[in-house]
């Protein structure tokens, strides 16, 4: 490219880092000084001109495309070479859509499954029928560069020999205790994570800025939790509970990476997942608004036995429509 064009340097986590090379109409993305993908830019969006034959390549370098030009929602290939996770147009060519390079695990899922866990149907002790789950992953489960925090947020499952006294120390906090309602012991806090640990219904993962654990989410499956009588439960539907433990990682720019994050992961984790749900308090205004601000709707409010709860349920194609992840 030109001298004049702007240069950018997008990482991925795999520790490669892909060159940008940006001007007027004309981008270029390289890697290790290899041209991977050349685009022609348009109000219509961008029109491939050269591409590599590698499919994960391209898919790394279509997704600088999207992250430095946000306003873009499809590249088209004229020519005839389908990586298979393109549509055919009319015009005998290829569409990439932006919603669709997001729904690819590949590059921000470590531990995924190269395919949907097979659907075997079980009881549970209080007589819901549910898909068996599969196993728990450990480690790091999702990682991804955002470029609004210009930092790396990633996700990965609580180990309690390592977090019990953090998560101890969030929980006593005056702010967290309002809405959570756990404060206690170091004891009681270790057997609570201990039965959870057991419990095939919910993962219980930490929230990383930087490898920096910052928050406590859980995520569970809500055709077997106490929130699937309250509205009509789909089998492979995901329920959130979050807390956000240090005091100087929060702020709406840092929750709209997280709550991002944490949604991305968990659409990537089974392709079935259709709808994400979320049962705050009913008072408990600012998260309403955070959560209706990434797109979950507020159907209704109920009652649940310990509080006043407002449904909050997040659906596949609007979070991926809007694709708000940099």
């Amino acid at each position: 490219m030109p001298g004049k064009s702007q240069h950018q340097s997008i990482p991925l986590p795999n520790g490669q880092r892909l060159d940008v090379f940006d001007q007027h109409d004309q981008w270029l993305c390289q890697c290790n000084d290899q041209e991977l993908l050349a685009v022609h830019l348009d109000e219509k969006g961008g029109t491939v001109q050269q591409s590599i034959d590698d499919p994960a390549l391209l898919r790394r370098a279509a997704y600088a495309l999207f992250v430095t030009h946000p306003e873009v929602s499809s590249l088209r290939f004229d020519d005839h070479f389908h990586a298979g996770f393109m549509v055919q147009d009319d015009d005998e060519g290829y569409v990439l859509e932006r919603d669709m390079l997001w729904q690819l695990p590949d590059d921000w899922l470590p531990m995924r499954l190269d395919r949907p866990y097979p659907v075997t149907m079980a009881m549970d002790p209080s007589g819901r029928r549910h898909p068996v789950r599969p196993a728990k992953p450990t480690g790091e489960v999702y990682r991804r560069y955002d470029h609004g925090i210009e930092a790396w947020v990633s996700l990965r499952m609580l180990d309690i020999n390592t977090d019990l006294e953090r998560f101890m120390r969030w929980q006593n906090s005056q702010r967290v205790a309002a809405f959570w309602e756990q404060s206690g012991t170091l004891e009681e806090h270790r057997h609570y994570l201990e039965t959870q640990a057991k419990d095939p219904r919910v993962l219980n993962l930490m929230g990383c800025i930087d490898d920096e654990p910052f928050a406590y989410f859980e995520a569970y499956w809500t055709k077997e939790d106490r929130i699937a009588p309250y509205y009509d439960a789909d089998d492979f539907d995901r329920g959130i509970h979050m807390l956000v433990g240090e005091e100087h990682h929060r702020g709406p720019h840092k929750v709209k990476a997280w709550l991002n994050a944490l949604c991305h992961y968990l659409f990537l984790d089974d392709c079935r997942t259709r709808r994400i749900v979320s049962e705050p308090r009913s008072d408990n205004d600012r998260m309403i608004q955070h959560l209706q601000a990434r797109r979950f709707a507020k159907p209704k409010e109920f009652d649940f036995p310990h509080k006043r709860a407002a449904l909050m349920v997040l659906h596949r194609d609007a979070f991926f429509e809007r694709c708000e992840l940099s």
